[in-house]
């Protein structure tokens, strides 16, 4: 007697894009077909891989055969179609034009998600199929699928996370070698960490996507990346490392999604992007390398951590086929997958809301009055500090200049709006050289 698999016809898989995670889904799609034919209940067939040039050098593991450059003839073919190609277009068109021809979607697109996402959700509703973008989100973590699923009882009031690996190996070598910023990300190009142009990931480009995501998912409230907040590590110093971990901290490139209940105007999600502080008894502390992961806290379930690899060819391609999985099921027992949640159609607060802790430094004259000075300046604008420390040398080895004085302080929790001008009002101040770093402090 004939398997499910066996009795029910191929279902036709269409592959765009075959770089580094598309090379991955196509061999993973031949080795493992016979145990992906018994999860679905039906052989999975890819019939065409397109790409920008057929003729270029691939990978032994990919079938020559399938390789076409006509997309759009290729999508109208399949029942799924599995994009990791990358840019907003032609991907977009793309999806809709499969979507519009009844196939399921499956996407690494992340930064199409965060941009145009809505119009995606709106055509694959309206079509009545499946779109599914787990590896979109920190690779191989499955963070996706739990917050937009298992917590969907739950109410999560935030996210915190470092979702973007070649940051996070550049600031793991800076603090463990003493590096400077621009050898350590020589050093990721070096090993394939980072691309040639590494912009989107220094200047968090590619981190605010995943949390424009990740918010929309928590928060069942659409948020665009022109929503997140987003600074860079390009003003990362060896000397604001070696700093963190004199205080107790190590830096990372954090993505922070929040949900605030307050009454009035202050009600809403925020979501930025920056690096920041994160005390080492806080478990993203010993995120090392380029691993990712992601810390969720939610009122029923509390405090939840995904961790793994967030890049990488075998990886993400890992988190498609899961997706492939799911969406195949779907074509052959019926049903259907999750769909967009945007009830909660909460605000979008400006940065300038966001809660947060300051560490400044600064240099000061070295005479009586000056740390009240500050302080006042600090008390004027409604802000407090927790902590204060003038040492003998500069970063723990270069002696500071006579007359001169080095004070760090942290301030308690404030709002960003009145942390800044508290530092812009010192900067002012007639003792102060120079403010030399200011870094939020987050996960305290």
């Amino acid at each position: 007697m004939p398997s499910a698999a066996e009795s029910h016809p191929p279902l036709r898989v269409a592959l765009l894009g075959c770089g580094v995670v598309g090379t991955q889904v196509a061999r993973l799609l031949t080795e493992q077909a016979d145990d992906l034919a018994s999860r679905v209940g039906a052989p999975l067939e890819l019939v065409g891989i397109a790409v920008r040039d057929a003729s270029a050098p691939r990978d032994a593991a990919v079938d020559r055969s399938l390789l076409t450059e006509d997309a759009a003839a290729l999508v109208e073919r399949a029942d799924i179609v599995v994009e990791v190609m990358g840019g907003t277009e032609p991907a977009r068109s793309l999806l809709l034009r499969a979507i519009e021809a009844g196939a399921a979607v499956v996407t690494a697109n992340k930064a199409l998600l965060a941009e145009d996402g809505p119009t995606l959700y709106k055509a694959a509703d309206a079509a009545g199929v499946d779109i599914y973008f787990e590896a979109a989100v920190a690779g191989a973590i499955p963070i996706v699928r739990p917050v937009r699923e298992s917590l969907a009882g739950d109410r999560v009031r935030r996210v915190l996370g470092i979702v973007n690996g070649t940051t996070n190996y550049v600031l793991d070598q800076m603090a463990s070698t003493g590096r400077g910023l621009d050898e350590a990300v020589r050093e990721a190009q070096d090993l394939g960490y980072a691309e040639a142009d590494p912009t989107a990931d220094v200047e968090g480009y590619d981190a605010a996507a995943k949390a424009a995501i990740l918010a929309s998912l928590a928060f069942h409230t659409r948020v665009s990346l022109d929503d997140v907040a987003r600074e860079g590590i390009l003003a990362i110093t060896a000397d604001d490392v070696a700093w963190a971990a004199q205080t107790g901290h190590v830096i990372k490139l954090l993505a922070i999604a929040e949900r605030r209940d307050a009454t009035g105007a202050e009600a809403g999600v925020s979501v930025r992007v920056h690096p920041a502080l994160v005390p080492t008894s806080h478990p993203l502390a010993n995120v090392r390398g380029s691993f990712n992961a992601v810390f969720v806290e939610a009122e029923s379930a509390g405090e939840l951590m995904f961790y793994g690899r967030g890049a990488g060819g075998a990886p993400t391609a890992s988190a498609v086929l899961g997706d492939v999985v799911s969406a195949a099921r779907h074509r052959v027992l019926g049903g259907k997958g999750p769909q967009e949640s945007t009830y909660a159609e909460l605000p979008i607060l400006p940065a300038s809301a966001a809660v947060t802790r300051y560490q400044v430094r600064l240099d000061v004259e070295d005479r009586p009055g000056v740390l009240a000075q500050v302080a006042h300046a600090l008390a004027e604008h409604g802000v407090s500090i927790e902590a204060v420390r003038q040492p003998t040398a500069r970063g723990g080895a270069d002696v500071a200049e006579p007359g001169v004085a080095e004070l760090l302080i942290t301030t308690h929790a404030a709002p960003e709006s009145a942390l800044s001008a508290t530092v812009a009002a010192v900067a002012e101040l007639e003792p102060v050289r120079t403010i030399t770093s200011v870094l939020r402090v987050e996960g305290a």
